[in-house]
Protein backbone atom coordinates (compact mmCIF):
# COMPACT_ATOMS: atom_id res chain seq x y z
CA UNK A 1 0.00 0.00 0.00
CA UNK A 2 2.88 2.66 -0.76
CA UNK A 3 2.33 5.49 -1.81
CA UNK A 4 4.21 7.86 -4.65
CA UNK A 5 6.34 10.71 -3.22
CA UNK A 6 8.49 12.64 -5.61
CA UNK A 7 12.19 14.16 -5.12
CA UNK A 8 12.95 16.80 -7.18
CA UNK A 9 16.50 17.93 -7.52
CA UNK A 10 17.51 22.00 -7.15
CA UNK A 11 20.83 24.19 -7.28
CA UNK A 12 21.70 25.03 -3.78
CA UNK A 13 21.21 28.70 -4.74
CA UNK A 14 18.53 31.24 -3.97
CA UNK A 15 14.88 30.96 -5.23
CA UNK A 16 14.95 26.97 -6.35
CA UNK A 17 12.47 25.99 -4.00
CA UNK A 18 10.23 29.18 -3.93
CA UNK A 19 10.25 28.19 -8.11
CA UNK A 20 8.97 24.78 -7.86
CA UNK A 21 6.90 25.84 -5.25
CA UNK A 22 5.18 28.61 -7.82
CA UNK A 23 5.03 26.14 -10.75
CA UNK A 24 2.93 23.27 -8.65
CA UNK A 25 0.71 25.70 -7.18
CA UNK A 26 -0.01 27.49 -10.50
CA UNK A 27 -0.89 23.65 -11.93
CA UNK A 28 -3.34 23.41 -8.97
CA UNK A 29 -1.03 20.65 -6.83
CA UNK A 30 -1.01 20.43 -3.29
CA UNK A 31 1.79 20.14 -1.42
CA UNK A 32 0.74 17.53 1.53
CA UNK A 33 4.41 16.58 3.16
CA UNK A 34 7.67 18.65 2.04
CA UNK A 35 11.36 17.49 3.17
CA UNK A 36 14.41 19.15 2.15
CA UNK A 37 17.74 17.66 2.37
CA UNK A 38 20.80 19.83 0.56
CA UNK A 39 25.22 20.00 0.16
CA UNK A 40 26.74 22.46 -0.64
CA UNK A 41 26.17 22.24 -4.66
CA UNK A 42 22.30 20.76 -4.61
CA UNK A 43 19.60 20.27 -2.94
CA UNK A 44 16.52 17.13 -2.92
CA UNK A 45 13.19 17.87 -1.81
CA UNK A 46 10.99 15.13 -1.32
CA UNK A 47 6.93 15.79 -1.82
CA UNK A 48 3.99 13.88 -0.99
CA UNK A 49 1.71 15.76 -3.54
CA UNK A 50 -2.06 14.74 -4.30
CA UNK A 51 -1.26 14.77 -7.51
CA UNK A 52 2.02 12.74 -8.33
CA UNK A 53 1.80 12.11 -12.41
CA UNK A 54 0.64 15.65 -12.95
CA UNK A 55 3.33 17.27 -10.75
CA UNK A 56 6.17 15.07 -12.19
CA UNK A 57 4.95 15.92 -15.85
CA UNK A 58 4.63 20.05 -14.86
CA UNK A 59 8.01 20.13 -13.13
CA UNK A 60 9.71 18.07 -15.93
CA UNK A 61 8.06 20.28 -18.25
CA UNK A 62 9.49 23.77 -16.47
CA UNK A 63 13.24 21.84 -16.62
CA UNK A 64 13.38 20.39 -13.21
CA UNK A 65 14.66 16.48 -12.52
CA UNK A 66 11.87 14.74 -11.16
CA UNK A 67 12.00 11.03 -9.84
CA UNK A 68 9.20 9.11 -8.66
CA UNK A 69 9.55 6.81 -5.86
CA UNK A 70 7.24 4.52 -3.02
CA UNK A 71 7.55 5.48 0.42
CA UNK A 72 5.50 3.79 2.97
CA UNK A 73 3.16 6.32 5.28
CA UNK A 74 2.09 4.88 8.83
CA UNK A 75 -0.56 6.41 10.88
CA UNK A 76 0.89 6.89 14.58
CA UNK A 77 -0.02 8.60 17.74
CA UNK A 78 0.82 11.60 18.02
CA UNK A 79 2.18 11.38 21.75
CA UNK A 80 5.50 10.67 23.36
CA UNK A 81 6.27 7.62 22.15
CA UNK A 82 4.57 7.27 19.46
CA UNK A 83 7.35 7.23 17.01
CA UNK A 84 9.08 4.81 19.66
CA UNK A 85 6.87 2.45 18.92
CA UNK A 86 7.14 2.39 15.30
CA UNK A 87 11.03 1.78 15.52
CA UNK A 88 10.84 -0.80 18.18
CA UNK A 89 8.34 -2.70 14.86
CA UNK A 90 11.22 -2.03 12.75
CA UNK A 91 14.45 -3.16 15.16
CA UNK A 92 13.05 -6.27 15.52
CA UNK A 93 12.75 -7.67 12.08
CA UNK A 94 16.19 -5.96 11.33
CA UNK A 95 14.56 -2.88 8.44
CA UNK A 96 17.01 0.04 7.81
CA UNK A 97 15.42 3.05 7.63
CA UNK A 98 16.93 5.00 4.33
CA UNK A 99 14.98 8.45 5.02
CA UNK A 100 11.57 9.71 6.79
CA UNK A 101 9.98 12.42 7.24
CA UNK A 102 6.52 13.35 9.26
CA UNK A 103 3.20 15.20 8.67
CA UNK A 104 1.92 16.33 11.90
CA UNK A 105 -1.63 18.13 12.72
CA UNK A 106 -2.98 17.39 9.31
CA UNK A 107 -3.96 13.52 10.01
CA UNK A 108 -6.59 12.41 11.88
CA UNK A 109 -7.13 13.39 15.65
CA UNK A 110 -4.35 12.83 17.95
CA UNK A 111 -2.52 10.94 15.25
CA UNK A 112 0.83 12.17 13.32
CA UNK A 113 1.66 10.39 9.41
CA UNK A 114 5.46 9.20 9.26
CA UNK A 115 6.56 8.99 6.21
CA UNK A 116 9.48 6.42 5.63
CA UNK A 117 11.98 4.56 2.54
CA UNK A 118 13.52 1.41 3.66
CA UNK A 119 15.71 -0.71 2.73
CA UNK A 120 12.65 -3.37 2.41
CA UNK A 121 9.17 -1.79 2.41
CA UNK A 122 7.10 -4.85 2.04
CA UNK A 123 8.96 -6.79 4.84
CA UNK A 124 8.34 -2.85 6.81
CA UNK A 125 4.83 -2.58 6.09
CA UNK A 126 4.29 -6.03 6.44
CA UNK A 127 5.45 -6.11 9.88
CA UNK A 128 4.19 -2.34 10.75
CA UNK A 129 0.55 -3.81 9.68
CA UNK A 130 0.75 -7.32 12.09
CA UNK A 131 1.50 -4.85 15.08
CA UNK A 132 -1.61 -2.47 14.02
CA UNK A 133 -0.14 0.22 12.47
CA UNK A 134 -2.40 1.59 9.50
CA UNK A 135 -1.37 2.72 6.72
CA UNK A 136 -2.33 5.02 4.08
CA UNK A 137 -3.13 4.51 0.40
CA UNK A 138 -2.94 7.04 -2.45
CA UNK A 139 -5.84 7.94 -1.90
CA UNK A 140 -6.41 8.63 1.63
CA UNK A 141 -3.76 11.90 0.72
CA UNK A 142 -7.21 13.64 -0.39
CA UNK A 143 -8.72 13.51 3.12
CA UNK A 144 -5.47 14.29 5.10
CA UNK A 145 -5.26 18.20 5.85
Amino acid sequence: MQIRQISIFLENKPGQLSRICRDLADAGIDIAALSLADTSDFGIVRMIVNDYEKATRTLSEKGSVVNVAGVVAVRVPDSPGGMAGVMEVLDSVGVNIEYSYAMCGGASEGNAILFFRFSDNEKAESALQKAGYAMLAEGDLRQVK
